[in-house]
């Protein structure tokens, strides 16, 4: 039986993390529930960084960025001492069961701590959307929707100065990010970790958009690409003579982490944050979270921790068709 729950944010921040702890505040609130708001992660679990949340709690922070509850990374956690004092922290402070919101290291967290006997519930939530069992994960939006502000400002500077200009992206090892915006955005090229591009193909897709008339060229990159902006302007640079460019690079890095959440991820953020408290309410534990054909899903975090999620590479193609 549950009386109280816990909820954190762990891992990077992402646009949209306030709305699902107001969510999962108030709906467990409403439950009857009490609810304790866990600062810094799991790192707060070990240092019994809690605060009790009540409803005003958590008003007025669905539009502002970032987390109430802050995020830091704990290699304590990681060691079987530090999940053992974290669990009996829990215990101490009679909290019944767990909300994480996060993305693939913070739902390893939860299903560590399910492991040791502590219900939990993941939500799904990192601008990176490499998270299996979710079509799409909080912040997303907000990200993708800097990135392709900043292409439509580069694109009018470029066509100004008649240049080809390189933006790259944040996204790991995952190329979404890269590939939405950059198709969102009319890019000449777009370089993502799971097809690899060189610096050479990247060079004749411009070229050959200048010989159609072109007057600027942008490219996306994936900062977890094999041939990231740092390895290719220092190509065209080296290659200058050859290629006829010269490369002005853009790196919007954490500026995608932070801004204003949008409308999506505020609305996801509730969603997702609700169907969590939902999940544990009807007797789920050790689920993620997630959203998959419009509907609030939970899928079972041994399941999904571990996994990699497959990113359509048949957009890749549409893009090189719409470039032309």
């Amino acid at each position: 039986m549950i009386h109280r729950i816990g909820v954190l944010t762990s891992g990077g921040d992402a646009p949209g993390m306030n709305a699902a702890v107001r969510a999962v505040t108030r709906y467990a609130l409403d439950l009857n529930w009490e609810v304790v708001g866990v600062k810094q992660g799991f790192a707060g679990l070990i240092s019994e960084s809690f605060e009790p949340f009540k409803a005003r709690s958590v008003s007025n922070i669905m539009q502002h960025g970032g987390t109430i509850l802050g995020s830091a990374r704990s290699q304590e956690f990681k060691t079987p001492e530090g999940r053992r004092k974290a669990v009996a922290n829990l215990s101490k402070h009679k909290i019944d069961a767990m909300v994480v919101i996060g993305g693939n290291g913070s739902q390893t967290g939860s299903l560590a701590l399910a492991e040791m006997g502590v219900p939990v519930a993941g939500v799904a939530s990192t601008i990176d959307n490499d998270l299996a069992g979710t079509e799409i994960t909080i912040g997303v939006d907000t990200a993708l929707n800097i990135a392709l502000e900043a292409i439509d400002r580069l694109k009018t500077t470029a066509s100004s100065l008649q240049r080809a200009f390189l933006l790259e992206v944040m996204g790991r090892d995952c190329g979404y990010l890269a590939l939405m915006a950059g198709i969102a955005g009319g890019a000449e090229a777009i370089v993502i970790p799971e097809m690899e591009t060189t610096p050479e193909q990247v060079a004749r897709i411009l070229h050959d958009a200048h010989k159609r008339g072109k007057c600027h060229a942008v490219a996306v990159v994936a900062e977890g690409a094999r041939y990231n902006a740092e390895k290719m302007v220092a190509y065209f640079r080296e290659h200058k003579a050859e290629t006829g460019f010269d490369l002005r690079v853009t790196n919007l890095g954490h500026t995608q982490r932070g801004g204003i959440p949008t409308l999506q991820d505020r609305w996801l953020g509730t969603r997702l944050g609700a169907g969590a408290v939902e999940a544990l309410a009807r007797g789920e534990k050790d689920v993620l979270t997630g959203i998959n054909q419009g509907r609030v899903t939970t899928v079972a975090l041994k399941d999904i921790v571990g996994k990699h999620k497959p990113l359509d590479t048949d957009l890749l193609r549409l893009a090189h068709i719409l470039e032309k």
